[in-house]
């Protein structure tokens, strides 16, 4: 037999469906060895002591990337993946932006160059479709088949926004290219309706920014969308879930068959309407869509992760630094329709969840690897390459210290935010090894891995996105009088 390369040796390894002792035997960057007592390798890692889990797979991220009103965010592909990294990340899922007037091709093979040159670890890429003229929709399928397997779209935002019937041709797109289709979905009427009557008023400051998103806008799109995803027969997933309300329409969808797949975030677990309440525009720093709820929310989508209704929780990652290149970049006293919305979590995502679901038993460390790395490998079609700790995987694992206790502050972060939004937070458990591919890439706080070094991860839609087969009676030929609308 030929020596392993790596052995992670004496740790505790979890799965979303497992916990044992045992040693991880890499050769090749792939698992090929899980045992006792394994030989040595070239290099062996004590982990005594240690939970030896897989890398987390960040399926939402926006990084080095193009607002809709022109605003780079404040990451590159550098220093989103060196932020990922640390906090023991090993793959993503960034975003390929196309704008108004935009070639989606083109938008796809700029993103490309981008990643090529600055990725740290693996990554693959949804497609944000903003201008679905007949040229893009044209585009779907070369572009699917060539790896790039999910679509973004957005309900809202001026200069995103798909109108209803745009909506459903990029469905119809997604559905014959086996692609599945990621959304957005707020209602852009209440949100626009909303913004307009508080400023009028003189309501600006940054905490009417969670007034602005009425909640009763997510329930309705989420509604209006899956309605759609009935009609056309196409699977979806619903981003950044962030009210009771939203939880329970995407739980009645699928208790009736639907395929629709739900994901919030930790600002969403965390925060709450309140933590924009700040003197001045501090408040500023927590402006994000949809915005932060109530406490009552928070538990709503902790249950609903728990249950099954939510499947993932990824980090939508939307940095922009609280000066005039970011969060001031319009208007140095800006209101709150002015401010960019988002926030950093590359870095912070795994720790967060980690302390709240294993440390202080909120879950166990089974549903912590499943929501942060394997069920978000099966969704997008990574596995089984992604997301587990198992023979033939990718040899993606983050070594943790359960018991290393460490303050969130914004000299901790190694993106380019310039603050960290969950400053103050004690974590217990940290990410102390990470490894991509056999190669250590984060070790006792230092990075060794270059930019570049990450891999392009081409994929299909796979099987979450595959139709269920169960059409619509008008879009059944043999119950709507012959009509072929496929």
């Amino acid at each position: 037999m030929q020596p392993f390369d790596l052995v992670i040796r004496g740790g505790t390894v979890a799965t979303a469906s497992d916990v044992m002792a045992c040693d991880v035997g890499i050769r090749g960057g792939r698992i090929v060895a899980l045992g006792e007592g394994l030989e040595g390798g070239a290099r062996d890692i004590d982990a005594k002591g240690k939970l030896v889990l897989p890398g987390g797979v960040d399926t939402h991220c926006h990084i080095e990337q193009l607002s809709g009103f022109g605003l780079m965010n404040s990451d590159t592909f550098e220093s989103a993946t060196r932020a990922a990294a640390f906090g023991g990340t090993t793959t993503v899922i960034p975003f390929a932006a196309q704008h108004g007037g935009m070639d989606l091709k083109t938008v796809v093979a700029d993103y490309h160059v981008l990643a090529e040159k600055g990725a740290l670890i693996d990554y693959a890429f949804h497609m944000i479709i903003a201008d679905p003229h007949e040229a893009t929709i044209a585009a779907i399928p070369d572009l699917v088949a060539a790896g790039h397997g999910s679509i973004k779209v957005f309900m809202t935002y001026d200069k995103m926004r798909l109108h209803d019937e745009q909506l459903l041709d990029v469905l119809m797109a997604a559905r014959q290219s086996g692609a599945m289709v990621c959304v957005h979905a707020e209602n852009h009427g209440i949100i626009t309706w909303m913004v307009n009557r508080l400023i009028e008023r003189g309501y600006t400051a940054p905490k009417y920014h969670a007034v602005s998103h009425a909640r009763l806008s997510e329930a309705e799109a989420f509604t209006r969308l899956i309605a759609f995803s009935e009609l056309i027969d196409q699977p979806v997933m619903i981003f950044h879930v962030s009210t009771a309300e939203g939880v329970e329409v995407i739980r009645q969808a699928r208790g009736r068959g639907v395929k629709v797949w739900g994901e919030t975030c930790p600002q969403y677990l965390f925060f709450t309407a309140d933590t924009l309440d700040k003197p001045g525009f501090d408040g500023g720093k927590w402006c994000f869509s949809p915005p932060a709820r109530s406490v009552a929310d928070q538990e709503a989508l902790w249950h609903g992760l728990a249950n099954g209704d939510l499947q993932t929780v990824s980090s939508d990652h939307a940095p922009y630094r609280f000066d005039e290149t970011g969060k001031f970049f319009f208007s140095k006293e800006p209101n709150f329709k002015q401010i960019p919305n988002g926030v950093g979590g590359l870095q912070w995502r795994l720790p967060l969840l980690f302390n709240e679901m294993v440390s202080n038993r909120r879950m166990d460390v089974n549903a912590f690897v499943r929501l942060t790395a394997t069920d978000a490998a099966k969704l997008y079609n990574l596995a089984p390459r992604k997301g587990s700790i198992a023979i033939g995987a990718d040899a993606d694992i983050a070594v943790w210290d359960p018991e290393r206790q460490v303050t969130l502050s914004d000299d901790l972060g190694r993106d380019e935010t310039g603050y960290n939004a969950y400053a103050g937070i004690t974590v217990k458990g940290w990410p102390e090894t990470v490894i991509l591919r056999g190669d250590v890439i984060v070790e006792n706080d230092h990075l060794k891995a270059k930019p570049g070094s990450g891999r392009f991860l081409p994929r299909g839609g796979g099987q979450a996105a595959k139709p269920t087969g169960r059409l619509a009676p008008e879009m059944d030929p043999a119950r709507n009088f012959g009509a072929e609308l496929y």
